[in-house]
C-alpha cells in the first residue's frame, strides 16, 4: 500500500481539522483527542463536504427526562441534512448497516524513518512493439 506523507504532528491542534489531497481525493484530516482520522471529505448521502461540517458529540439517555453529553467532538455532522459520522471508523448513526464514510488507516512515523535512502527513482516497464514505445503505468 502506498504511502503519502500529508502533514507535521503540530500542524493539525486538537479539535481541529484539514483538507489534504492525494491522488485526487480530497480527504479531510482530524485530529480527536491527539489521535488523528482521516476520512474523504464527501458525505456519501449527496455529497456534501463534510468539511464544513459540526463536530458534535454524543447525547445518551436512559431514561426519559436524564441525558448525558458525551464523546464530544467525536462525531461530524453532515452540514446538508445532518447525517452524523463517527470520525474514528466513519460510520454512520443514521443509516448504521448500510451507510459509512470511506476511512484511511493514519500513522505517525518519525521524520528520519520518511528521509532515509537509498532513494529510487520510480520506474516503468518499457517495451518496442513494432517500432512503438510503449510505457506501463
Amino acid at each position: 500500500m502506498a504511502r503519502f506523507v500529508v502533514a507535521k504532528v503540530g500542524e493539525i491542534p486538537r479539535g481541529e481539522q484539514k483538507v489534504v489531497r492525494v491522488k485526487g481525493r480530497e480527504i479531510l484530516l482530524l485530529n480527536v483527542d491527539d489521535e488523528y482520522a482521516a476520512l474523504l471529505n464527501r458525505c456519501p448521502h449527496e455529497g456534501a463536504k463534510l468539511l464544513c461540517g459540526a463536530r458534535v458529540g454524543l447525547l445518551e439517555s436512559d431514561e426519559p427526562g436524564r441525558f448525558s453529553y458525551t464523546r464530544q467532538g467525536e462525531f461530524l455532522r453532515c452540514p446538508w441534512h445532518g447525517w452524523e459520522f463517527e470520525i474514528r471508523t466513519g460510520q454512520s448513526w443514521c443509516d448504521p448497516k448500510d451507510t459509512r464514510i470511506k476511512n484511511y488507516d493514519v500513522k505517525i512515523e518519525p521524520g528520519e524513518s520518511l528521509a532515509k535512502g537509498p532513494y529510487v527513482a520510480e520506474s516503468f516497464p518499457v517495451h518496442v512493439e513494432d517500432s512503438y514505445i510503449v510505457i506501463y503505468l
